[in-house]
């Protein structure tokens, strides 16, 4: 078998010669495995760095959006009150039936009602009808009274009270009101909407 001459140094030598392979054996392990090893845990951990500001961002976004969501979610109900004040359109269904029913709890016969056109100002626009109702005048108060309960604003303008008639150890009165109501202008009521085509300004 042939020797690597290995013998024939002296202590020093060896002990160089060992130092040189262990040298190269521990950098050919650098090159090949603790470099790649080192490189590869150096990317993962500025991905995971790059992670955890993604996820705090998104953490951060949620909190906006949420606070958003019920910020939008308090205006809707906001809006949604102020349209039973004041609504955008007209209803008279709805207005109706809002006069009909404090009528039925006050105990007042409401005998007819009709409609008059709208009448615009510069904010808002009168929606009114005319009202004749027949009742006590205790039940006339309440529905007076209940009306102004009422979510939506209702006005009753001119009421005349007539013909008092004696039933049952009571009186029975006539009543005719104007019940005006409003609600909020739209493009659409604007003067400008309202010209017709190629008018001119």
């Amino acid at each position: 078998m042939a020797s690597l001459g290995l013998d024939k140094l002296n202590l020093p030598a060896k002990f160089l010669v060992g130092t040189v392979a262990f040298a190269m054996v521990a950098g050919a392990y650098y090159l090949l495995f603790y470099g790649e090893l080192s490189e590869k845990t150096e990317r993962a951990r500025a991905k995971e760095k790059e992670l955890q500001q993604q996820l705090a961002g998104a953490r951060q976004n949620e909190q906006l959006y949420q606070r958003d969501l019920a910020e939008l979610t308090d205006r809707q109900q906001r809006q949604n009150q102020l349209a039973k004040v004041l609504p955008n359109t007209t209803e008279y269904p709805a207005f109706l039936s809002s006069i009909q029913t404090v009528a039925n709890v006050s105990g007042v016969a409401l005998t007819a009602w009709s409609p008059e056109p709208e009448r615009l100002e510069q904010f808002y626009a009168r929606v009114p009808m005319n009202l004749s109702l027949e009742g006590r005048f205790h039940q006339i108060a309440k529905f007076f009274y209940g009306v102004g309960q009422l979510d939506r604003i209702i006005n009753m303008e001119n009421i005349s009270i007539r013909d008092p008639q004696s039933t049952d150890k009571d009186i029975v009165v006539k009543v005719t009101a104007l019940a005006t109501a409003f609600r909020t202008l739209s493009s659409a009521d604007s003067p400008e909407a309202k010209r017709p085509a190629g008018a001119a300004r």
